[in-house]
């Protein structure tokens, strides 16, 4: 990790924002011409999943790249179904310039369609340089790098309220088991243990990927989420089964199954960090404490606290990551200025723009930590980018979006449909496997 003064990278990011400056501590120029507004007339369209709070602190790093150079900027929230709105747009002529794709199987399907113009060389150079191997291989198809990615998430973190485990008199656990009995005590205590996204099926695929990962090793995770393995492996049927012991406890959710179906991702994170809480651990990525801070004013490392998702059985703990990744569109109306955000977010100094507001991790290396604003925050980055080449990404976000990344479909609404009744893990994993054959085309 590439270590700058906090006063340096401070000046050196108010002197560019300010003057229209290159990059400095390793940005590089955005290489879209001369003069202190390079940009100046054109207008960027980027299109992202983001909403409330993360497209709030997204919008500073937009206006951060139109004051050094003085392209306008767009933005469109697409909800989950990237694949389908940005497909419409396409196919009605009004294709957005630049993308936020979550999930690495949607940019390999853009990639397949053709619609993705290849990162250039300057922001090839800030790749190279600043990131572990891993997000260039999974920025990449067919040996062509596409996806720049911008924000990470951390997948295998567990928040949760100090007052809340403290009045349980438990401390955060180091095993599954252990979280699990940690939070009977918790319920008995009065609140419930866990508040659960069931909502939004993304949530639930993180859950399994966490258990899989530890319960099965990173080998057997690896061959699944590349579908060399079927959904009916003995080692996702026995992931499941543990999953279930959690989903079919109504001591450890809160408002039960239905409860938790009903529950959209800030939702659970109002039920622990929100004025009425109504449990005391919510399971997801580092970005929890965005919402936490921003939306109920929560103080990272003194109200909002997180332990590592624990090892499940013998295995070891998981660490799971997920990534939004900027691709430029082929049918974009601004390929010039769109190439030059890539360039721009491909610099540490876009980073810090919004690694001080909280709410966000990079996966760029040169990002100095004191950019963040929290000690938490920072110990969640700096266990993101040494764990360097070992991150294991998301599997869903690596299946083909009709299985892992569609809204009402494929693994979101198995996982869905489990979590209402996890009484029989085999035939869940036979749905899964029936609906990922369908998907990979087996």
């Amino acid at each position: 990790m590439m270590r700058r003064r906090t006063t340096l990278l401070a000046s050196c990011t108010a002197l560019a924002l300010s003057l229209g400056a290159t990059a400095c501590g390793g940005g590089g120029p955005v290489s879209a011409g001369g003069g202190d507004k390079p940009l100046s007339g054109q207008t960027i369209n980027v299109a992202g999943v983001w909403s409330g709070s993360e497209q709030k602190n997204f919008q500073k790093v937009l206006d951060a790249f139109t004051e050094k150079t003085g392209a306008k900027t767009q933005f469109t929230s697409t909800g989950d179904n990237v694949s389908t709105v940005v497909g419409s747009k396409i196919e009605g002529g009004n294709a957005p310039d630049v993308v936020m794709v979550p999930q690495v199987g949607v940019l390999q399907q853009f990639a397949k369609e053709g619609w993705l113009k290849p990162l250039s060389g300057t922001a090839r150079k800030s790749v190279d340089a600043n990131y572990a191997d891993v997000w260039k291989n999974y920025g990449s198809v067919d040996g062509s790098l596409y996806g720049l990615y911008f924000k990470a998430a951390h997948k295998s973190t567990v928040w949760y309220s100090p007052d809340a485990l403290d009045e349980a008199g438990v401390e955060a656990p180091t095993s599954y088991d252990a979280m699990l009995e940690a939070g009977r005590t918790v319920s008995e205590s009065g609140l419930a243990a866990f508040s659960v996204a069931g909502q939004d099926g993304w949530t639930l695929t993180d859950w399994f990927e966490n258990v899989y990962l530890s319960q099965a090793g990173p080998e057997k995770y690896d061959a699944l989420a590349a579908h060399e393995i079927k959904w009916t492996d003995p080692s996702v049927v026995a992931a499941l089964t543990t999953l279930g012991k959690l989903f079919k406890d109504k001591e450890l959710i809160a408002g039960g199954q239905k409860g938790t179906l009903n529950t959209d991702f800030p939702g659970s994170v109002e039920k622990v960090f929100g004025p009425e809480p109504a449990a005391g651990m919510v399971y997801e990525g580092d970005f929890v404490a965005g919402v936490a801070k921003d939306q109920f004013g929560k103080k990272i490392g003194e109200d909002a606290d997180f332990f590592p998702f624990p090892a499940v059985g013998d295995g070891k703990a998981p660490v799971v990551s997920g990534g939004d990744a900027a691709v430029v569109l082929k049918d974009g109306k601004s390929p010039k200025a769109a190439m030059a955000f890539l360039e721009y977010l491909a610099t540490p100094e876009a980073s810090a723009v919004w690694a001080e507001v909280g709410g966000f991790l990079s996966p760029n290396k040169k990002l100095d930590l004191a950019s963040y604003g929290d000690d938490i925050t920072r110990e969640t980055a700096k266990s993101l980018v040494d764990a360097g080449d070992s991150v294991r990404f998301d599997m869903s976000d690596q299946a083909p979006a009709a299985f892992g990344g569609t809204k009402g479909a494929g693994e979101w609404k198995i996982l869905q449909d489990f979590l209402r009744d996890p009484s029989d893990p085999k035939a869940t994993a036979a749905a899964l496997e029936k609906a990922a054959a369908k998907a990979y085309q087996d």
